[in-house]
């Protein structure tokens, strides 16, 4: 039985011929992903965009929970130096959420609503989903700080909520705003 020959790793120049090689090694990825969870009992994720900017994923169990566990995963470790961190992270998650916005930005650019199909329209969905989750994230940590200070109390956090005309963070409260 002949051996396959070594594929050079280079870009393939020819439209079709890249198409082509896209789909066959992403159907041997998902395979492999599939596979692995399968035979090893592992909770596997996998998000692959195409060179035309389309979604294709792929999980064992929920992106989502995958997600937030990766999330909590890589919370765990932290560092000696927790306010760096904490920096670190606030500009880290601002950065992401810009890129999320201008992801958001992009995809309304390219792409009519009404003339979208369901799979682009899911992707939107999780898009303004993930955006929102961080932003609401962002606000609750900056509202925990000043509250750790005992300088803001829970109607006043009512009353700016209703001011910038976001939600209540205070869940107990009784405005429901």
């Amino acid at each position: 039985m002949p051996r396959r020959g070594v594929v050079e790793l280079r870009r393939i120049e020819d439209k079709v011929s890249r198409q082509v090689r896209f789909s066959k090694r992403r159907a041997g990825l998902f395979k492999k992903a599939f596979e692995l969870s399968l035979l090893c009992d592992a909770e596997v994720s996998l998000l692959v965009f195409s060179p035309a900017g389309k979604l294709y994923e792929y999980a064992s169990a929920s992106i989502e929970d995958t997600y937030d566990r990766y999330q909590q995963f890589a919370g765990a470790e932290t560092t000696v130096n927790e306010d760096q961190n904490r920096n670190d992270n606030q500009d880290e998650a601002s950065l992401d959420l810009q890129s999320q916005v201008k992801e958001i930005a992009t995809w309304s650019v390219q792409n009519n609503a009404e003339e979208s199909d369901a799979n682009e329209l899911e992707q939107l969905e999780n898009l303004l989903r993930n955006a929102l989750r961080e932003t609401r994230s962002k606000k609750m940590q900056m509202l925990g700080t000043q509250n750790s200070g005992g300088s803001t109390s829970s109607a006043q956090n009512c009353k700016e909520s209703r001011d910038h005309g976001t939600r209540c963070p205070d869940l107990n409260c009784a405005s429901g705003e």
